[in-house]
Order: C-alpha cells, then structure tokens, then sequence
C-alpha cells in the first residue's frame, strides 16, 4: 500500500504538535508521501508584510506579492523544516515543490463564478491539479528507493512560472495519481489468471492507496465547537446535505470535494483525522 498523508497549517504552526505528527509518520510503515500546508503561517506573513491574505470558499486568492510570500513559507521555511525533523527520526525524506524533478504541473485557473458571491473570481496565480499532472513515475522511482517525498503547495505550468495549489488538492491529485500508477516490480511475478485484479494484461501492477487528511480536529464535526462530535462516515449525499446545512463550510470544503474525487478515481480510502491519530482508527471516513 501507498499512504498519501496530508498535514494540515494549523499543525504545521504548531511546533509541539508537528514533532509529534513527524514521529509517528516516520514510524509509518511501508511507501508514504507527505503533502503539507501552511496557510496559517503564509497568512501571518502577509500581515506583517502589510498584505491583506483574501480566502474564498477556503482557497487563497494570489497575487504576484502573495506568491512570493507562500512560495517562501511553503517551499521555503515549512518544507525544510518539515524535512529536517522527519531525517532526526529517521526517515530519509526529500522535500520538493512540483517544479522540482518536474513533479506536479498545473494549469493557471481562469476566473471561476462563485455561486455564493454571485460573481467571477479571478483566484491569481492559482493552479489546478488532477491526477494526470503529477507525475507518479519520478515519485515512484523514490519510493522504491526507501526515499519519503514531501510535497508542498507550489508547482510550475511548465513555462518557467510558479502556481499555487490549495495543498488538499496536491494530495488527492497524488493519490490519484499513485493509485493509477502501473509498475513492473523486479520482485513480484503477474500470476496472469483470469481473475487476477493487482495487474493488467501486460503484468504491470498497481498499489492500493489510502489519503489521509491530517489536521488539529478529530475528524468532519457536527458542531464545530464540539469536538467529540465526530461524523464517523460521510456519503458523497450526506456531504451535498451538509453543505447546505452549513455544517460543512469554508476550508472543508475542498478538502471533501478532492476526497470524494480521489475515490471516484481509484483511491481505495479517505480518511479525515487528528494528527495526533495518525497511527489508530478515529476519525471520519469518506466512503
């Protein structure tokens, strides 16, 4: 199995709280990618660079200053630190943005009509990422190698230009991607029986990938202030009618669009959860 675990900018800002998350991801078993935020600190920064951060339906509006701000805090501050903590518990880990070994390409999203403002948003140097833009052969080549890649929220167009991705997306775009991935291991012979479903006609394998969403909630809430008000499984209707609800708002919203679309795309399983749970069972499955 391929684990894509994505942690959260409250957690990232949080040092205590992130060593414990690193520990416990190094102790991992098996292949895993880490995706990480920073929302919160890239925000901060922005104030006290006299910005003002602009946040619509949970994802942040960037402008020519606002890139240079989170590519910095992201790809910058955030991944190395991130990466430094993981190598003092072991775990051989590499950080990259998408431009990086041409990783993760998106497309500048055009302006988007926001239904709830009732106008077009021009969201910036914004990029969109699917499955298809990562680029799963580079990943795997690390992965088979005991190397962990830990993404953050900056990629490349291809034409020598920086987009900024909401980070939940990298991390349903890479278990997308990881989930689709066909390789030929040195190690493993295609049983080529009819019933075979772990490889296709060419003996080609795939791994089974879970996407675990990591933050400082124990799971999708009823009651935002309530934290033992964990929904323990949500349906993609149920989240259609907590959304109108209003239950479900803000930055969980893409964070369950892109899990729901990871499942419709091979992703085995989705699972949103406490850092601190990382290793056990709690939290909120998206089935």
């Amino acid at each position: 199995m391929i684990r894509v675990v994505k942690i959260g900018g409250n957690v990232v800002d949080n040092p205590e709280l992130l060593r414990e998350f690193v520990r416990d991801f190094a102790a991992m078993p098996g292949m895993k990618i880490l995706v990480h935020g920073g929302g919160v600190m890239a925000s901060q920064m922005q104030k006290e660079m006299g910005l003002t951060p602009v946040m619509i339906e949970g994802r942040r509006v960037t402008d020519e200053a606002a890139l240079k701000v989170v590519t910095m805090v992201y790809a910058g501050w955030c991944s190395k630190n991130i990466t430094a903590l993981l190598q003092a518990e072991g775990c051989n880990a590499i950080g990259l943005s998408g431009a990086d070994g041409n990783a993760v390409k998106a497309r500048k999203r055009p302006p988007v009509h926001i239904e709830s403002l009732g106008k077009e948003i021009d969201y910036g140097y914004v990029g969109d990422v699917t499955g298809d833009s990562v680029n799963a052969g580079f990943i795997y080549t690390m992965l088979e190698r005991g190397i962990v890649p830990v993404f953050n929220a900056i990629n490349h167009d291809g034409a020598g230009n920086l987009l900024n991705t909401n980070a939940d997306t990298i991390a349903s775009s890479v278990a997308t991607a990881m989930a689709n991935y066909r390789y030929r291991s040195p190690r493993e012979v295609c049983c080529r029986c009819e019933e075979c479903t772990h490889c296709s006609d060419d003996g080609r394998l795939t791994h089974e990938t879970e996407l675990i969403y990591c933050f400082e909630k124990d799971g999708v809430l009823y009651d935002k202030d309530d934290d033992s008000s964990v929904i323990g499984e949500i349906t993609r209707g149920r989240f259609e009618e907590l959304k109108k609800e209003g239950i479900v708002a803000d930055g969980m919203i893409p964070k369950l669009t892109n899990s729901f679309k990871a499942i419709d795309s091979g992703v085995a399983r989705v699972v949103i959860k406490h850092a601190r749970n990382l290793l056990n069972d709690k939290g909120t499955v998206l089935i």
